[in-house]
């Protein structure tokens, strides 16, 4: 089992990249990163059996790579 300090270290990494998704120019890097960020912080949640934590973030992952995927195909159809 991870030590204290590997634990907060993963939800400092989470939150890092949270925060720096918003430095991206494209909204589907952007996006990606953002689902990046909740799959660590799902991992962070299965191993402090936190399920809010868990629901919240499969909720923006899910959300943040479906619309990071929808958007290319939305461009094409737009030419």
């Amino acid at each position: 089992m991870l030590d204290s300090i590997g634990l907060d270290s993963i939800g400092w990494l989470a939150t890092a990249l949270f925060a720096s998704s918003y430095f991206f120019k494209r909204p589907a890097m952007l996006r990606r990163v953002q689902a990046l960020a909740a799959l660590l912080w799902i991992a962070y949640g299965l191993i402090i059996h936190a399920l809010p934590v868990i629901v919240a973030n499969l909720v923006v992952a899910s959300v943040a790579l479906y619309s990071s995927l929808r958007a290319p195909v939305e461009a094409a159809d737009a030419d």
